[in-house]
């Protein structure tokens, strides 16, 4: 695996490409086995209540999704979950030719992009809460330290709204967001594709599935190469990932093992500065840097991860998961430390980050039953988890702040790489390991009502600190009951009303300052909404929420450093709308509306203040129609939408705000029916070229991420 990995990432963009489209205009007789039809839209099945052996197989149709096991653990109907669960389905994902998690996520109300450290990381707030690295994203269920989630390997995107601790532990009140990876199919099959971008370079993907002839086992092989200029006026974005996976399929036993690699070099890149007298961006190209041509992330990611079930009888199953993840990187950085707005001048310091490793192991045991208890149906869960997290960032290199760059006039060069090592700074460290037992229960009490309960216990331990000597400022242990419970009442078999009470927790630590035992975050919330399937293929649901969370840790920026302090008391209230499926057999859509308001009802400094990159208002459009029997009987899909925020308070002081924006995008397909289906994608992102502001980093005005000008994508693959 090694050596394929090493030549993988050797291989040139160009070339590789090249070969990719050498590959679509062949016909290798190894690809001569047919693929199965997909079944039309009338012949979809839709399960009512799926045996615990499928609750890793949450289902969809087109753009509508139609149940999940990320809310439950158990495949259950969306309609009978008393909580908001959106999927982004490999449908949705496919036509708008989806490539990071951000773009996933425009999709779904009420997620929008806070502070990604220089584009480097994923970093969300859902429902008004969330940061980067809090543990939010996970891939098929569980908390990984992948700095990016979305990758080749990704079949879909759901996200559960709301507080989702009792199943899942620690984590911030607004949600989760799980990437579901694709898996080993028993029918072989593929496809090989290559994309071509309007900022220069492109991307290759190959993916091929099928069995093992004579064996209980499929397997599956993906891989990608990136290689594609920088849209600023300096940078690469470079990364080549690799996957295998193994499934055994016993008669009553199914185990499946992942691995995946990437490599990546990436610019880091803190976005443009906002002038606190104009209140505005400063007035220079949008292309412009202000950093130095060495403000690189260079690093690896790996994640390797086990799924085991065995089915006793039709109604016990036994689960077991792991997840083992890690990311190592090292940076480069001219950093931005003062701005001078009447000269334009800029005060900066050279920064860096020598060898940076996070790990997760992350480890569930599940017991599921469908069982009759006393002439009620119940679906129980009952399991234990572990995990262990560890970060730390060993050489920390910090020179001189200087002055002398001008951003109306840029002169790049005039800093150099930094090679200073801070010892009060280095070795910063994180170790967070806890213990958990959880029970639930879905009790259907009549064929209208079901009711959805559950606990969770949770025992923690947090060690945190820096320096040399090292200086311990974070050391700690507490344990936590978390419940929740919800209700489903049925009016009709397609529409539903629910509401839920829940409660989550996050811990404090700091690695900068001392803060020594604090209480941590704790959240409530309430929802209540409806749920419905209408017309045949459309999924919509209309929630209404309000989260209180107290004891609220942050952080904030003092003469270049960074000093945490607690803010006492956050709420926010809102309401949101998600429809999802196809209008008709032609038609497809996928839509949503958030309204959130996000505030500090508790604190000395802040009371009154919003919360920082928490737009008032999220919205999102995107429909396609296919055209059957076009241009020699082939198919051709056009589509477009667009998606859009409010401005939104860029600082926890709110002392300025980014201003609102909607991005149009489009697209055409034309699917050829040759012996191998050969498809030409054509996706034009940002279809006006809108200059707007996806998220700041909330601490000061020196660091507002820009969103990508327009960008032409062209796309051949081909499937066998």
């Amino acid at each position: 695996m090694a050596e394929l990995t090493t030549y993988f990432s050797g291989m040139k963009g160009r070339a590789l490409c090249s070969a990719l489209f050498l590959g679509m205009t062949t016909t290798p007789t190894v690809f001569a086995a047919e693929k199965e039809t997909t079944p039309p839209k009338g012949e979809d099945t839709i399960t009512v209540r799926a045996d615990a052996s499928s609750a890793d197989q949450a289902v969809t149709s087109g753009y509508q999704p139609l149940s999940s096991s990320t809310a439950t653990l158990t495949s259950m109907p969306l309609l009978d979950i008393p909580q908001v669960v959106n999927t982004v389905s490999d449908k949705v994902l496919e036509d708008q030719h989806v490539t990071t998690l951000d773009e996933a996520l425009y999709n779904v109300s009420n997620v929008v992009q806070t502070n990604t450290l220089g584009g480097t990381q994923d970093a969300f707030v859902r429902r008004g809460f969330g940061a980067n690295r809090d543990g939010s994203v996970m891939t098929n269920g569980l908390k990984t330290v992948l700095p990016r989630s979305f990758n080749a390997a990704t079949s879909r995107v759901e996200v559960l709204k709301g507080p989702a601790s009792t199943l899942y532990g620690i984590l911030d009140p607004g949600g989760l967001i799980n990437v579901v990876t694709k898996r080993p199919e028993t029918q072989f099959g593929g496809s090989i594709s290559a994309t071509s971008s309007s900022f220069g370079g492109g991307t290759g993907q190959f993916d091929v599935t099928g069995p093992i002839e004579g064996t209980q086992l499929a397997y599956r092989l993906i891989g990608e190469y990136q290689h594609e200029d920088y849209w600023r006026n300096f940078g690469t974005n470079q990364s080549t990932f690799i996957s295998p996976s193994l499934t055994w399929f016993g008669d009553n036993a199914t185990v499946n093992v992942l691995y995946s690699h990437r490599d990546y070099k990436a610019p880091f890149d803190r976005g443009t500065i906002f002038d606190l007298n104009t209140k505005h961006a400063v007035n220079v190209d949008r292309k412009t840097r202000f950093d130095e041509p060495f403000n690189i992330t260079d690093g690896e990611s790996d994640l390797a991860q086990l799924n085991a079930e065995y089915r006793f009888n039709s109604e016990w199953t036994a689960k077991f998961d792991y997840s083992f993840s890690q990311d190592k990187y090292s940076d480069n950085q001219a950093r931005v430390m003062a701005y001078d707005s009447a000269t334009g001048n800029l005060t900066r310091r050279v920064d860096a980050t020598q060898g940076s490793t996070q790990r997760m192991h992350a480890t569930r045991a599940d017991l599921q039953g469908n069982v009759d208890i006393a002439g009620f149906y119940n679906e129980i869960l009952t399991g234990v988890s572990y995990e262990n997290y560890d970060l730390l960032r060993t050489d920390m290199i910090r020179c001189k702040n200087v002055k002398g760059f001008n951003i109306y006039n840029p002169v790049y060069g005039t800093l150099g790489k930094c090679t200073n090592v801070s010892a009060a700074d280095s070795d910063q460290t994180i170790q967070q390991e806890s213990y958990s037992a959880y029970v639930q229960d879905a009790l259907y009490l009549t064929d209208k009502w079901i009711a959805v309960a559950g606990m969770r216990y949770q025992y923690y331990t947090e060690y945190a600190g820096k320096g040399r000597p090292f200086n311990v400022n974070t050391d700690s242990s507490d344990q936590q009951w978390v419940p929740k419970f919800g209700m489903v009442y049925k009016l009709t078999p397609s529409v539903s009303l629910f509401g839920n009470v829940s409660r989550s927790f996050m811990p404090q630590y700091s690695i900068a300052s001392y803060i020594g035992e604090l209480p941590p975050e704790t959240s409530t919330a309430y929802e209540v909404g409806a749920k419905f399937d209408i017309f045949d293929g459309i999924t919509a649901n209309i929630a209404l929420f309000d989260i209180d969370k107290r004891n609220v840790l942050y952080n904030e920026m003092i003469n270049g450093e960074t000093v945490a302090k607690t803010a006492g008391r956050v709420r926010s209230q809102g309401v949101e709308v998600d429809v999802a499926g196809s209008l008709t057999t032609n038609t497809n859509i996928i839509a949503s509306y958030g309204y959130t308001a996000a505030k500090v009802t508790e604190d000395p400094d802040y009371k009154g203040k919003p919360l920082p990159n928490v737009p008032k208002h999220t919205g999102s459009l995107f429909l396609t129609y296919d055209i059957q029997n076009a241009f020699m009987g082939n198919t051709l899909t056009i589509g477009g939408g667009g998606h859009g925020v409010s401005r939104r308070s860029a600082t926890n002081g709110a002392d300025y705000y980014l201003p609102g924006y909607f991005v149009a995008d489009a697209f055409a397909a034309y699917k050829m029916k040759l012996q191998y289906p050969v498809t030409l994608q054509l996706n034009v992102k940002n279809l006006f070229d809108k200059t707007y502001y996806t998220s700041s980093i909330a601490t000061n005005n020196l660091g507002n991420q820009i969103g990508d000008p327009r960008e032409v994508q062209f796309t051949v693959k081909m499937e066998f």
